[in-house]
Order: structure tokens, then sequence, then C-alpha cells
């Protein structure tokens, strides 16, 4: 057997690992199929509501985000996953937020869509605020009939299709002033208070972050480091530590961040006259699989309109 066709093999069942899966599994294994555990890169300084609703709407206008990676794009099946959020400062202290994810696995198709309500409580001192976030999160799971090579009567494959639809429930906490932010979530509070495990966002038990802007000068403006620690079912927690520089009045950044996963995403973006965003990112392949596959490349854009 080549080289190659053995590391196309090890790469299909990478992938049917992480979706919990292997050609053996019922149908009821199937339905419990784990979503994307890799969060996207843009959730650490681009767009935080992506990693906790209680950051939507916590800055005044309507924010757009939109991402778009793709992981391993030598491989056929490789995962292409797509983020995008919307969130709002309503007024009266409310924000609502709306994020869709959708990722595409070889066979497996996987959507989330969530709708979020923030309520921002001042407190005393300049722009030092407590801030809450509940989303409602629907979430389907299906195998794609067109590119099935094999029987499309299988009955396992019309039962993973017929299964019912699931709901989840996401909820996070932030404090926020000028420098510091200091935040909480719980990405599957039914699953963890029923104890039936749907796994809506990857099977994520919780998500830690803190971060503090420092101002620096015109040239440098701003150096925000940042640490992040992600609970997840069934794997080692994960430790996440970078930072973020600011340049040009932020009209340009760099950004890194370190994972204990022993992978590294870095990125750069721009900013256009402060209503565009756009960052570039690269993110190596965990220590595991490295030898055998590239990383993933990652494109967020950002639109912030009535500020």
């Amino acid at each position: 057997m080549s080289n190659k066709l053995n590391i196309r093999l090890f790469i299909v069942s990478s992938l049917l690992l992480a979706a919990g899966i292997n050609s053996q599994v019922s149908a009821q294994s199937l339905s419990n199929a784990k979503a994307l555990l890799d969060p996207s890169g843009t959730q650490y300084f681009q767009n935080q509501y992506l990693a906790n609703p209680a950051m939507a709407g916590s800055e005044e206008g309507l924010h757009l985000n939109a991402a778009y990676r793709n992981q391993w794009n030598a491989i056929e099946g490789a995962p292409v996953t797509k983020f995008f959020s919307a969130d709002y400062a309503v007024g009266n202290r409310v924000g609502a937020g709306l994020h869709v994810f959708n990722d595409v696995a070889g066979l497996i198709n996987r959507t989330r869509i969530g709708l979020t309500y923030a309520y921002h409580l001042p407190l005393a001192g300049p722009e030092k605020q407590l801030h809450f976030g509940l989303s409602l999160v629907w979430n389907v799971q299906r195998i794609d009939y067109k590119n099935l090579n094999g029987d499309p009567n299988d009955p396992s494959v019309n039962a993973f299709n017929r299964r019912d639809d699931y709901f989840e429930a996401e909820y996070g906490m932030a404090y926020t002033d000028k420098k510091l932010t200091i935040q909480a979530s719980v990405p599957n509070v039914r699953s963890l208070v029923t104890g039936d495990d749907k796994e809506a966002d990857g099977g994520g038990i919780f998500f830690t972050a803190a971060s503090y802007r420092f101002a620096i000068s015109e040239a440098i403006t701003s150096i925000e480091p940042k640490v992040c620690y992600r609970g997840v079912r069934g794997f080692d927690n994960i430790f996440d530590a970078g930072v973020n520089v600011s340049l040009l009045n932020d009209v340009a950044n760099v950004m890194a961040m370190y994972h204990t996963t022993k992978s590294v995403t870095a990125g750069i973006g721009v900013n256009i006259a402060k209503v565009l965003g756009i960052q570039a990112m690269y993110t190596t392949q965990t220590g595991g699989i490295k030898t055998y596959t590239d990383g993933a490349y990652e494109i967020g854009v950002t639109v912030h309109l009535f500020r």
C-alpha cells in the first residue's frame, strides 16, 4: 500500500473519529456525533460574541461578522467551516444577537443557529459594565446523500437523517472596562443540567478568558495579552495564551495564540475607516497529526454600522 494511500486512510479515519463514528457504528451512535471542537480564530479578539453570548451588543451599533475556514485543503472531504454572526446594541442596556455555524466534513453536514438576548449593567466608574447573555440554539446534523458512495437506502443513514433536531442553551457573563475584560460562558447548559449530552457546541463544558489592553502610542496603538481556559467533555482541557497588537491607530493588527493542543493560531488584519475589518489567520495542526496534514486557513470579515 502506497504512502499516499496510507495518509488518505489516516485522514479519513481521523474525520470519522472526530465525528464520533466509524464504519461499524449504529444509527444511535451517529446521532451523538460530536460537533466541531476547534473554535474560530476570530473569537479571541475580532468577534468575542462567538465565544460568549454576554458580548452581544456590548458595543454601540450593529456588528456583522463572517468567517470561512478551510482545513486540510489537499484532502478530499476535508472540513470546511463557515461562521456568521450579527449583534446589535438595541438600547436601554439590551443587546441582541444571531449566530450561525455550518461545518461540512466528509458526508456530515452540521448547522447550528442561535438567538441571543444580552443585558449590560453599568457600574460605577468609566465604562465599567457587567454583561449577561443567554442564547437558544437549534442544532441539526445530516448526511449528504449527493456525495454518498454507497447504498443510499442503508438503514443507518436513513435513521441518522430522520432523527429529531434538538435545542441547546448557552449562557455567559463578563466584566469589562476600558482595559480589562474577564468573561466566562457555558455552551451546553441543557446537557449539563439533564445529563443528556447532545453536544450542540462540540461537547464544550465551559469557556473562561481574561485580557488586558495596554495603550502604548500612535505607532503601536495597544498591546492586549489574553489567556483562555476551555473545558471539553472527553478531552483534556485546553489552555490558550496569546496577544493582539494594534498598529497605526488601530488601522492594522497582528495576533497570535498558543494552544496546549500544541498548535498556534497567528493572523494579520486591517481596518478600513473603522467600518470594515479583515483578518487572515493560519492555525497549525495539533501535535498528534501535524506530520500528516497542513493546518487550517481562515479569513474573517467584520462590518460595523450605526456607531
